[in-house]
């Protein structure tokens, strides 16, 4: 990842974002930024009500889900071992409707289709970009598209199964757009 930054306008970037399935992206990322001592700081972008989320607030490992969701791969229902609490700056929570907006929006935006937890690091993304903006700090954010959402044609991406699950993408969309319009924001792959 930061081999890939040296040509850009902030090689270190200030944040990277990503989720949590077992632990083991976040903890390999965690302890290789703080091997080498880099400023960039490492966020954890979940569903709302996850166990890590919970777990990293109070430092419990035996913190537990609080609610389900709709995002696999992530928002796991315990806390996995692989996960560390210390390497972590930050967990942002992401309601279940942001998280699928935002992967709708990722196809517009990348010309590829992405799951709900590209979709949720995306949100947490946006939401770090608007506190850097307010503190009038500039940078650069890494995410991980972790998961390809040719297989969510019939979940994430259909209408109906959005309806059945209560799914209303509207609001989130219009929000989304607006964040990431209002900052000027540049995505780069």
């Amino acid at each position: 990842i930061i081999c890939q930054l040296a040509k850009e306008q902030h090689p270190i970037p200030a944040w990277i974002v990503c989720g949590v399935g077992t632990g083991g992206t976040s903890a390999t990322i965690g302890r290789y930024l703080r091997y080498q001592r880099l400023d960039t700081r490492l966020c954890v972008a979940e569903p709302i009500g996850s166990a890590f989320a919970h777990g990293w607030l109070t430092q419990d490992r035996d913190a537990v889900a609080s609610a389900p969701t709709l995002i696999e791969g992530i928002g796991r229902s315990r806390v996995e071992p692989a996960f560390l609490f210390e390497v972590v700056d930050q967990v942002v929570e992401v309601h279940d409707s942001a998280s699928i907006a935002a992967a709708w929006l990722l196809e517009e935006l990348l010309g590829h289709r992405y799951g709900g937890s590209s979709g949720t690091n995306l949100v947490a993304c946006l939401e770090l970009a608007a506190g850097m903006r307010e503190r009038g700090e500039r940078g650069s954010i890494v995410s991980l598209l972790c998961d390809r959402g040719e297989r969510y044609g019939q979940t994430l991406f259909d209408p109906r199964w959005l309806a059945t699950h209560g799914v209303d993408l509207g609001a989130w969309s219009a929000t989304l757009r607006a964040s990431l319009h209002r900052g000027n924001l540049q995505c780069v792959c």
